[in-house]
This record gives structure tokens, sequence and C-alpha cells, in this order.
């Protein structure tokens, strides 16, 4: 059985990812009082073949309900039934905007005389402990729908008990950071294919700005540095018991530079026969 627990911020997309898990055919159920996790659980172990990939979303719209879900999770664990949690957040600013956006009114802010931003102080305040406990984060700050959707397919396609997954995701710096990433390496110390009349409307992913952005023998050095650090640093984190390791490559607009080395890593780190997975968040933005 693959269960994968669902939580995270309010606003933060857990709508979205629970479609999208759907889409690669994880059974869902969404807003599950805590106290009914191990029982709907224990369905899935007896046998029911419908219920073999299962994600159960859980979150602060339970009420005091919710109050029950780390000694949930560890009635589960104690079950011997195995699970993953997958935390979904977003930066506080990006979580009112949304908010004001589609006019609704945060679970802890119904009924009460809490402002947006104290509801979202208080929410983040009750969820550290299960962030904490997270196998995956994911921080949906600068995604779209189609990035988040993007990323839970390549996270979750294959069998989510299959140790450690790497992640490498390129970006563009203008578009802000990656929160979630446990390495970034700034490749923008290599000269630049958008000062190129004939690349600039062209990606990492184009044969030509891909040879242009490898060509010097300071993008050689530095490729090479960095695949020594990864075949180094990988080892340590899978003895950790890490289960999703994000490594991300940034460049000034996210489409040549960082993509071309975020495709070299990838290749390299699969070849090593790591589970690996690949995103571009800022390839297709203006």
């Amino acid at each position: 059985m693959e269960l994968l627990i669902v939580t995270g911020m309010s606003g933060a997309g857990k709508s979205i990812v629970a479609n999208a898990l759907e889409d690669i055919g994880f059974y869902c159920i969404d807003n599950m009082p805590p106290s009914l996790i191990k029982p709907v659980a224990e369905l899935s172990m007896r046998g029911h073949s419908d219920l073999g990939k299962m994600a159960i979303v859980t979150d602060i719209r339970g009420g005091k309900m919710f109050g029950d879900v780390i000694p949930a999770l560890k009635q589960l664990q104690d079950s011997g039934c195995p699970y993953k949690i997958l935390f979904l957040d977003s930066t506080d600013e990006k979580l009112v905007t949304r908010y004001k956006e589609t006019r609704r009114r945060h679970p802890l802010s119904k009924g009460s005389k809490e402002s947006l931003a104290e509801a979202i102080a208080k929410e983040r305040r009750i969820l550290k402990p299960l962030k904490d406990m997270a196998d995956y984060i994911i921080d949906t700050t600068n995604y779209s729908t189609s990035n988040t959707k993007q990323r839970i397919s390549s996270l979750f396609l294959g069998d989510i008990n299959d140790g450690m997954t790497v992640q490498c995701m390129s970006f563009g710096f203008k578009y802000g950071p990656v929160p979630e990433a446990d390495i970034v390496y700034d490749v923008r110390c290599l000269k630049n294919p958008f000062y190129v009349p004939e690349l600039k409307a062209l990606t990492g992913l184009d044969s030509e700005v891909k040879d242009f952005v490898l060509e010097s023998e300071e993008a050689k050095e530095l490729k090479n540095r960095i695949f020594d650090l990864i075949d180094y640093s990988l080892p340590l984190y899978r003895n950790e018991g890490k289960s999703q390791l994000v490594i991300a490559i940034g460049c000034t607009g996210g489409k040549h530079r960082s993509v071309v080395f975020a495709e070299q890593i990838y290749e390299h780190i699969k070849q090593n026969g790591y589970k690996a997975v690949i995103n571009h968040r800022d390839i297709t933005k203006e």
C-alpha cells in the first residue's frame, strides 16, 4: 500500500495537489478527521485493490478534531502501516493575497475577531510539528497551477516508498528563490545566452543554447565540481533517511543557463542509480 498524508497551510494548494494525485492514480479523501485515518488505511491494507494508492488530506479545517493528528499518525506507525507526509507551504504574504483574490475566509478566522494575518500565524504555529515530520515539503509561493501539478506528477508517479527522490529544479532569481531547496547552485557566473540575439528566444532545452553554455572551460570546470560534490553528498543524505532532496539551479531568468545545468545534473544523478525527477519552474515565464 502507498499512503500519502497531505497537509499544510490553508491556501497553499492542497485542492490542486489532490486533483493532481487523482490524475496519477491515487484514491484521494479530502478533509478527513485524523481519528479516521487508521481505520481507512486498514481497509487498504486488507487488500482493497481500488485503495492501493491512497492520499488523505487532513488540515486545520477539522477544527478541534485536527488536534488528534499527531496521536493518529503514531497509531498508524505502531500498526505497521507505512506512510509519507506531504506538507504544502507558502509565504504569509502570498497566502494573504490568495485569500483576498478568492474572497474566502480562513478556517481559523471564522466566528472570531482574528485578522487574516493573525489566523495564518496561528495556523503556522499549530502545523509546525507536522511540518517538522514531513517527508516532502513543497512551497507553492512562486508556482502556477501547472507548476504544482507537474511537481506532484514527477514526485509521485512511482512508488512513494522507494527510497530517496532527488528533485532537480531550474529557476530564475528574478522570480524568487526556491524555499524548499536543500542545495542551491547559482550559475549566473557563466556567460548569458540571453544577450546573443539568435539564442535569446530559445531555452536551455535547445541544443544551440546547451552548446553555448557548456563550451567554456569555466562551465566545464563548474559542472565537474558540482558533480563531485553531488557524488559525495547524495549517499550521506540517503543514509540519513531523507525522502526528498531538492537541488535548485538558478540563473537570472530561469530559461537558459539554469535549465542546461539542471538537465546535466539530472542525467548525472540518474546514471548513478538514484531516482531523479526534473522541473523547470520559470522556463515559460516572460
